[in-house]
């Protein structure tokens, strides 16, 4: 039978220990021993620990799940879906990643963690870059997701958590963006590779953007996960170590 807090706290899908605990008027440890319960009864069903999912009436144990992004909302605080993950809810790619990737500010002990057989990345970011985030409504949940400016910027800034740089590229291309928040972001985030990457490819897809000129020596690679080879290009100081004929199927 289910308890009242329950049926109190059932609107949001997910719940944690303490959260539940608040509105329960019953004592630490018996709460858990109630909660352990439940879990074993299939009313709710444990993402991590001290972390919850309601399973709604007629459900079967073990086989229902929320979404994805609704889970990944509980796994950290603060957070927003991000990174590859972002690109594929816009529209503006066609992989679908086998990871979710969240951003957050916060530590974490796990940075990869599987629940119900989808693996999550927990990618831990300064709290300088952590800007850009909307709300979006999702299965009766509101989740944090960056918008698609600061989604692009943050795949430019680490390309490794969004299949690489072309990924990124082709989302120029296809997508329609803010190009002056796409600057914006650019400078707020504090890392030169970004403009450089980003100043490249806009120039590449002859998109018109006001970045700042490149006043630095060295040069970066246009994308870090790929082979360390390729060509300089002077004017944003990198070497573009991509195919050139991944490069020419994006015109």
């Amino acid at each position: 039978m289910r308890i009242k807090f329950l049926d109190r706290i059932a609107k949001k899908n997910t719940f944690t220990f303490e959260e539940a605990l608040k509105i329960s008027d019953i004592d630490r440890k018996t709460f858990w021993t109630i909660l352990s319960r439940l879990e074993k009864n299939g009313w709710i069903e444990r993402i991590e620990k001290g972390k919850y999912m309601i399973v709604p009436l007629g459900a079967e144990k073990g086989k229902y799940t929320l979404n994805e992004f609704v889970i990944g909302s509980i796994l950290v605080n603060p957070y927003a879906i991000a990174y590859w993950s972002a690109l594929h809810f816009y529209g503006l790619t066609e992989q679908i990643p086998n990871t979710v990737f969240i951003q957050t500010t916060a530590r974490k002990k796990r940075q990869n963690i599987k629940v119900f057989d989808v693996s999550y990345k927990v990618v831990r970011t300064k709290e300088t870059k952590f800007f850009g985030i909307r709300k979006e409504w999702i299965e009766e949940t509101q989740i944090s997701i960056t918008d698609k400016e600061k989604t692009v910027i943050d795949c430019l800034d680490k390309p490794q958590y969004s299949g690489g740089i072309v990924e990124v590229a082709k989302a120029l291309k296809n997508g329609r963006f803010d190009t002056d928040k796409l600057v914006i972001y650019a400078n707020k985030i504090g890392n030169s590779g970004v403009t450089r990457r980003l100043g490249f490819l806009c120039k590449f897809l002859e998109i018109e953007i006001n970045l700042p000129k490149i006043n630095t020596r060295n040069y970066l690679y246009l994308d870090p996960t790929m082979p360390p080879q390729g060509k300089k290009n002077s004017e944003w100081r990198l070497i573009i170590n991509l195919d050139e004929k991944v490069l020419e199927a994006l015109e």
